[in-house]
């Protein structure tokens, strides 16, 4: 059962670690779920317009704050289930939790508003977002940072968000499917000459990360190792 709250807290009495429920009405250009109560504007990542939300505070200013997600209250009909199984760790995409014909919606959206703010358009005409097909595989290019694991294993994939935890990754449904088996081969090749991988926390290393690049037309794979 949702978790409601009974005495919410009032906008000009914010403080770090309240909870507050939200109704998100809006993208914002970063991304993140954007709701409004009083003359004060919380950000809460991995929501969607619509989606009404109990929201831990992490960060209150005079005129904002930023928020975690806590609890759905209400699920937007704009959110789907991301394709992705480390989708609500990993910080290599925002918007898995979008449906696909919302998220054009929102870029859209987001032009328009952009050519009214700072254009000074009143209703300035824009088309539709061009766009793939799919949410998923259109990515033909990909850079991992690379570390090693306590136990000396090599890893590869995109750090968690907001940090430099590393969540180790072979296979992206993002990117082009034909470099995911490349990925875990790579990692396996570098295991196996024993070079050296970057310790941040030693200052100590050479490899940092590995790109991948593939040409969609032609299907002619680059490997980059930084």
């Amino acid at each position: 059962m949702p978790m409601m709250i009974t005495n919410q807290p009032s906008p000009e009495c914010w403080q770090q670690g309240q909870l507050i429920e939200v109704m998100i009405t809006d993208l914002s250009d970063s991304g993140d779920g954007v709701g409004r109560l009083g003359n004060r504007v919380v950000f809460v990542p991995d929501t969607v317009t619509g989606d009404k939300a109990l929201v831990r505070l992490i960060r209150v200013k005079p005129n904002y704050a930023n928020g975690k997600l806590h609890q759905l209250l209400v699920e937007s009909p704009n959110r789907v289930h991301p394709r992705c199984i480390v989708a609500d760790k990993c910080g290599g995409c925002q918007w898995q939790h979008v449906s696909w014909d919302y998220q054009q919606l929102a870029k859209q959206n987001q032009v328009i508003q952009a050519l009214k703010r700072i254009g000074g358009f009143s209703e300035p005409a824009v088309a539709p977002i061009l766009t793939t097909d799919s949410s998923l595989g259109y990515r033909n290019k990909a850079t991992y940072p690379l570390k090693r694991s306590a136990t000396g294993s090599v890893q590869a994939g995109y750090y968690q968000k907001g940090s430099h935890q590393l969540i180790n990754l072979n296979q992206c449904p993002v990117q082009d499917q034909r470099l995911n088996p490349l990925l875990g081969e790579i990692k396996q090749d570098i295991q196996q000459l024993g070079w050296s991988i970057y310790n941040e926390s030693r200052h100590q290393g050479r490899l940092r990360h590995l790109s991948l690049q593939i040409g969609q037309r032609t299907g002619e794979m680059l490997l980059t190792l930084v």
